[in-house]
């Protein structure tokens, strides 16, 4: 059974909730590393995420796709460096080359850089009309750096970080993206390596048959919005993530309670 799928923002078109990030996958074995996106595919895992930052993920992703790239949502970014309204374009550009592909599902702005948004959603707006985007969106804006976007453009998504430990987002950036119909994607649910096996997860994972880190993605997503891209290049691993679970609302505030919201504190985290 594939994870379910929700409307992702205003995008008009349903996705799946739980996908495969790739940041670092070019440092594991590549055998295993393709293997692991082909094994989520047939799990229906098919919301894949990579970028050109991501040094050789787009071109192992390249290698994992072949074939099978209409039964796949996909989506890269382009560095802010980057992001003039050519500099969008031809980064885009040179990103569907190593993917070989013709398109991206969404494109997005890693981090707001110097350039004016202007010019950069010029950019996305362009390669929309070349049919080289279906959509575009941004990474780790915060609610200034949207308010900032939104006179501009409505971005399909922001992609930040969000994992147990760090629900920052929750504060003002998740009920903004929620209020303006726009997806939020969060990335390194597991805390970048640092996953804890707190013993209400553990619990809670032994009563439904399931993985503690199936469980914290679940509550990850307990809301609408919600997307997540844990990245793994094992095969077992990704069936784990993709194992049907539906949590209640008791578990759902033990695991609030064991992993508190925390207070507001300035910028945006994204380590």
């Amino acid at each position: 059974m594939a994870p379910p799928a929700k409307p992702f923002g205003s995008l008009g078109r349903d996705v799946v909730a739980i996908g495969q990030g790739t940041w670092q996958m070019n440092r594991d074995d590549r055998k295993a590393a393709v293997s692991a996106i082909r094994r989520g595919l047939e799990l229906g895992m098919t919301h894949i995420d990579t970028a050109e930052m991501y040094t050789g993920s787009e071109e192992l992703i390249a290698e994992a796709l072949a074939g099978r790239r209409d039964d796949v949502f996909l989506v890269s970014k382009v560095l802010p460096q980057n992001a003039t309204r050519k500099g969008t374009v031809a980064a885009c550009e040179k990103s569907l080359r190593r993917l070989k592909v013709e398109s991206l599902d969404v494109y997005l702005l890693h981090w707001a850089g110097s350039h004016p948004l202007e010019d950069t959603v010029a950019g996305f707006e362009d390669l929309l009309r070349a049919g080289k985007i279906k959509a575009w969106g941004v990474s780790n804006f915060d609610v200034d750096e949207l308010e900032e976007l939104l006179p501009i453009g409505r971005p399909a998504c922001n992609q930040v970080l969000y994992h147990l430990e760090q629900r920052a987002i929750e504060h003002t950036v998740l009920p903004w993206c929620e209020s303006h119909d726009v997806a939020v994607v969060g990335y390194s649910p597991f805390g970048s390596g640092r996953f804890h096996d707190h013993k209400v997860l553990t619990e809670i994972a032994n009563a439904h048959g399931v993985t503690p880190r199936r469980v914290a993605l679940e509550f990850l997503l307990r809301r609408p919005a919600l997307f997540t891209i844990p990245k793994s290049s094992n095969a077992t691993h990704i069936a784990e993530n993709a194992a049907p679970l539906e949590l209640s609302d008791s578990e759902l505030q033990k695991i609030d309670k064991a992993f508190p919201l925390g207070r507001q504190t300035r910028g945006l985290p994204s380590l």
